[in-house]
């Protein structure tokens, strides 16, 4: 039983690696939640090899886990890593059919992400002290996120190789290993330059290469990002809970308000499905009433 698991598991991690190109966050979420199911087996005396669990098992199982977490969300997303590790079996030629197949996932309310008006983010910009050695830094790395719409591990991990200045764009290593070119503004360009300046003088550069680093001239971590962030929220007096990804938010949203079309904010943020950007035509409801006005033939008078 115990060579079953260790062998499915570790096929299955190559495939989550190799065939799916997701993160190693991304993964070991995966094999966290099966470790969750293998645990839950064997407390409640239902031990049995990944090929045997029944559809009983597995409802059992989201039923003791939704006692012990009520969050929908997080039971969707359970349910979601339990249908992959499955689909996985199927793919494998260890099960013909799919046990996990009539679970039901939690309905889920759309949630509007948090979004910072213009001035808000003047605000925070204006917050940052220039005269701290991180100070130039700081101002690039929000200027780039909201100029780009980047994700945070998208934004540690830029190059000063992904610049390309004359033609105004940004490589993105995104989701996936996936890249994608998306546009960069001048303001965000000059305040690059401005932290290459400082960055320059510190004692130590790890990698050359990275544009943001720390201190000690190493890449900075996401959780410094975040660190930086709600730091310099609340020295502009911002009371919404922030984080980086709502610079990634506002982007979309300033687009979308502002008439960008749909498919083109899809292609800067890297969705796969235009039905996830789509949630950004949600924020701004007289923006979607005055486009039906200027552009329905039924509308024009």
């Amino acid at each position: 039983m115990e060579r079953e698991w260790t062998t499915t598991l570790r096929g299955y991690r190559s495939y989550l690696m190799i065939e799916r190109s997701l993160s190693n966050n991304s993964v070991e979420a995966y094999l966290n939640d099966l470790r969750k199911l293998r645990e839950y087996l064997r407390e409640h005396k239902k031990d049995r090899n990944p090929s045997e669990i029944t559809y009983t098992d597995l409802s059992d199982f989201v039923a003791f886990s939704s006692g012990t977490d009520n969050s929908a969300r997080t039971q969707a997303r359970l349910i979601s890593g339990i249908r992959a590790f499955f689909r996985y079996m199927i793919i494998d030629g260890t099960i013909k059919e799919d046990p996990s197949t009539l679970l039901e996932s939690p309905r889920l309310g759309m949630k509007l992400p948090e979004v910072l008006t213009t001035e808000e983010i003047d605000r925070i910009i204006a917050a940052i002290d220039l005269s701290r050695p991180e100070g130039h830094r700081n101002r690039a790395i929000i200027e780039t996120m909201y100029s780009c719409g980047l994700r945070v591990s998208e934004l540690v991990n830029m190059k000063l190789t992904d610049i390309h200045r004359s033609e105004g764009f940004v490589t993105v290593t995104g989701k996936g290993n996936k890249q994608r070119l998306v546009p960069i503004g001048s303001v965000a360009l000059k305040e690059i330059d401005n932290w290459l300046e400082t960055r320059n003088m510190l004692p130590v550069i790890a990698d050359r290469n990275i544009i943001f680093l720390n201190r000690r001239g190493r890449r900075l971590s996401r959780v410094m990002i975040f660190t930086i962030i709600k730091n310099l929220a609340e020295a502009a007096g911002i009371r919404k809970k922030i984080s980086p990804h709502t610079f990634r938010h506002s982007f979309a949203t300033h687009l979308v308000e502002g008439g960008a079309d749909l498919r083109a904010v899809q292609e800067m943020l890297g969705h796969e499905s235009i039905t996830t950007t789509e949630i950004y035509t949600h924020i701004d409801r007289s923006y979607l009433r005055d486009t039906l006005i200027m552009f329905h033939p039924r509308s024009k008078h």
